[in-house]
């Protein structure tokens, strides 16, 4: 719990907007100078203070690890759990209490190593909850091992010859596991990141938010490509509803999908100039599963050549970007809505105590 509890606004009168202040402990946070977690905690009390949401209202859950100290810095309520354990605890308190607005902080470590099971499961069945992964590709409370985001051949205190394992895609996990709301984020990109935890917030069921969170200290500069103004435009793709996917300087660029599920086909990823689009060029949605999967897991950074309208290669070559935004959203009953309903079936077959007792199924030992 935070040291200093949140106290109830009185119903009797309308509660006056709150400010950031509102959302700050008496904590001073203690991460390190620079690091990405100071962004995060940021917007997140600016999205609460911005949304009028009564801190007696909201929970934050969160494992362990240096984004876990979290609910310390938050004058919410708050629950420090065990390694990889915030959804379970999260879970069950979004079954009793469908009316709180909970949130869990988790990192690359914690969530998708010790915590992968919990997580996985607690986005198939989507209770009403946001989930915050802090994704810097490395362990950082624990000095700089490789986790289960680092790049293969990454070379740690643990990995000293370079890293053995395939990393993880965190968008790519949270789609398998059936996730209804998927996105991803930058903590250098505060406009940015701030609308998506928005979204996110007034998601109806699990909403997971990847966030790419720099380690300055153990992992400096890990998505300098995607952060630096010079280079975002090139190598970053933010996703749009209902607009064409663009990107490059002045976003004369066009990434098309073929929209073929075919795995032999080498790219399913097409870039055209903005000035030379075929018309049949679909807009992005969020409503196509397919094309969330082949953003997340085949959009792979390497050189294509840039197409003609006619579907002929012209000598110019681009690599392809990494995209960010929402990949995926559906509505889809949550958790606390089958609970409901199947407690409403069992209400309609409720018998007497006495009853149950000397019923049927009921024997003398003599």
């Amino acid at each position: 719990m935070t040291t200093s509890p949140p106290t109830a606004t009185p119903t009797s009168q309308p509660p006056a907007k709150r400010t950031l202040r509102d959302y700050q402990s008496d904590q001073e946070p203690r991460w390190c100078p620079g690091c990405g977690d100071y962004s995060i905690l940021k917007q997140v009390q600016t999205v609460l203070a911005e949304e009028n949401v009564p801190p007696e209202q909201v929970v934050f859950i969160s494992g362990i690890g240096c984004s876990s100290r979290f609910p310390y810095y938050m004058r919410t309520y708050g629950i420090h759990g065990i390694h990889g354990r915030a959804p379970a605890i999260a879970f069950g308190l979004s079954v009793v209490r469908p009316d709180l607005s909970i949130w869990i902080i988790t990192g690359d470590g914690d969530g998708l190593a010790i915590g992968g099971n919990h997580l996985f499961h607690i986005l198939r069945r989507n209770p009403n909850v946001q989930i915050l992964l802090f994704n810097n590709e490395i362990y950082g409370l624990t000095k700089g091992q490789y986790s289960p985001t680092s790049p293969l051949g990454k070379v740690t205190k643990s990995s000293p010859w370079g890293s053995p394992d395939e990393p993880v895609n965190p968008i790519a996990f949270a789609l398998g596991s059936h996730a209804s709301f998927v996105a991803r984020t930058l903590d250098r990109h505060p406009t940015h990141l701030k609308e998506t935890l928005r979204a996110a917030m007034h998601h109806r069921g699990a909403a997971f938010v990847e966030i790419y969170q720099n380690c300055n200290i153990f992992n400096d500069g890990a998505f300098e490509l995607y952060t630096d103004k010079k280079t975002q435009p090139v190598h970053a793709l933010f996703l749009k509803e209902g607009e064409p996917m663009t990107f490059g300087p002045n976003n004369q660029y066009v990434l098309h999908w073929t929209g073929t599920t075919n795995q032999q086909q080498e790219e399913p990823f097409i870039v055209f100039r903005q000035d030379d689009t075929p018309d049949t060029l679909t807009p992005f949605t969020t409503r196509n599963r397919h094309l969330a999967w082949a953003l997340a897991w085949r959009l792979h950074p390497v050189s294509v050549p840039v197409y003609r309208r006619d579907g002929t290669p012209t000598e110019e070559s681009i690599t392809l970007p990494r995209p960010f935004g929402i990949f995926f959203q559906e509505e889809r009953p949550t958790y606390q809505e089958h609970l409901a309903h199947q407690l409403e079936k069992a209400r309609e077959h409720i018998q007497p105590i006495a009853q149950l007792i000397q019923g049927e199924l009921t024997w003398t030992v003599s």
